[in-house]
């Protein structure tokens, strides 16, 4: 479980930050998808048929992480934008029980390990790529 667990047992976000079956199905999409774009370069002069499948899972594998990334985006927008939660901030408003529990659950979701895991091999995996890349187009 998560390192915040029983901050964010009772949030609204519990099963988009946290270790749902869903939010940790789509990390390994995106991680799969992360991997399988960067060795492209790699498998091109090894086998141009290896690279294009690559490709494929890379981009298939990006596009349902980035549905499920929009999905749940969305639905945060939404609660906030139902709520009138930016107003109401801007105008220093009272806040309800339920804006105070919206806000802690998106800030719950904000402190994912998974996120933070996410953008590290993606820059990690870009860095090792790009490595890879200019040692076989221009030194090898």
């Amino acid at each position: 479980m998560g390192r915040n667990v029983n901050k964010c047992i009772n949030c609204q976000e519990y099963r988009n930050c946290r270790d749902s079956f869903s939010s940790w199905f789509f990390f390994i999409i995106g991680i799969v998808a992360t991997i399988a774009v960067r060795v492209v370069t790699v498998l091109i002069p090894i086998s141009p048929v290896y690279a294009k499948v690559a490709w494929y899972i890379g981009v298939i594998g990006f596009f349902l992480f980035f549905i499920y990334k929009f999905k749940v985006s969305n639905a945060r927008a939404k609660a906030i934008h139902q709520r009138a939660l930016v107003e109401k901030i801007n105008r220093k408003e009272a806040l309800s029980h339920d804006d105070y529990a919206l806000i802690g659950s998106i800030l719950c979701a904000l402190d994912s390990n998974k996120e933070r895991i996410n953008y590290f091999f993606i820059f990690a995996l870009s860095a090792i790529a790009l490595i890879l890349a200019i040692y076989i187009d221009f030194l090898k």
